[in-house]
């Protein structure tokens, strides 16, 4: 029997994207950047009331000689975690994204690598209203880039809730985030406001393009595994 597929979802009945020629694009960031919100606001144009992405668990009453989830053997009736995540399509301007929206709590975080796989593109969102965990942004940020799923994956940053009073500006948050020191990465950092939708679409609209011209180009946004 074949070990479980690197997206877990699509073990519960998600399909996959590739299928129907959607882009993956997996959604990052830490706990409270308002990811979730972000999500639903492009997904159906509202603000819904979210709680924070959590994990779940799954008992497995098969066996499995081997899964890429984990790397590991996985025994009959053995518990695990799953990731917390939501996951939407959303449709613009006749490009179908399958967003991925990962839980960011510090626990989750080590297993955020495992929805990079066939990965097209990085959307990373920023709380710039939380000076104080900007290098940490930053650490967890260069971590995912570095991935070898993620090496191709063109990267969108939302440095979101600039509606707020002392916010860091979209410079500010590229400065912390480091963005100017990557190289030959295709990269844009866009300020938004996730209540407001201000600034969604505009980063969307790049992200279209840029993938767009990179498949027209020939090159493949994702990236391989070495493990």
């Amino acid at each position: 029997m074949k070990g479980l597929p690197t997206k877990i979802p699509f073990e519960l009945g998600i399909s996959s994207s590739r299928d129907r020629g959607a882009l993956d694009v997996v959604m990052l960031g830490l706990d409270a950047a308002g990811k979730t919100t972000i999500l639903y606001k492009l997904h159906i144009g509202e603000v819904l009331s979210t709680v924070p992405t959590i994990g779940m668990s799954l008992t497995v009453s098969h066996s499995f000689s081997e899964t890429v989830w984990f790397g590991s053997s996985l025994k009959s009736d053995k518990k695990f975690s799953l990731i917390g995540f939501n996951v939407e399509k959303v449709q613009y301007k006749n490009v179908v994204f399958t967003v991925w929206d990962v839980g960011g709590q510090e626990k989750l975080r080590p297993l955020w690598r495992h929805y990079f796989n066939n990965t097209d593109g990085l959307i990373y969102v920023v709380d710039s209203l939380d000076r104080e965990r900007i290098g940490k942004a930053k650490q967890e940020f260069q971590a995912i880039i570095r991935d070898p799923f993620m090496l191709n994956s063109v990267i969108l940053v939302f440095a979101n809730k600039q509606d707020m009073k002392g916010a860091m500006t979209p410079m500010e948050v590229c400065e912390g985030l480091g963005l100017n020191d990557l190289k030959n990465r295709k990269w844009h950092i866009q300020g938004t406001c996730a209540l407001k939708g201000d600034g969604l679409y505009e980063g969307l609209d790049w992200l279209s393009s840029t993938l767009k011209e990179l498949k027209a180009a020939g090159y493949s946004s994702v990236g391989t595994s070495l493990f």
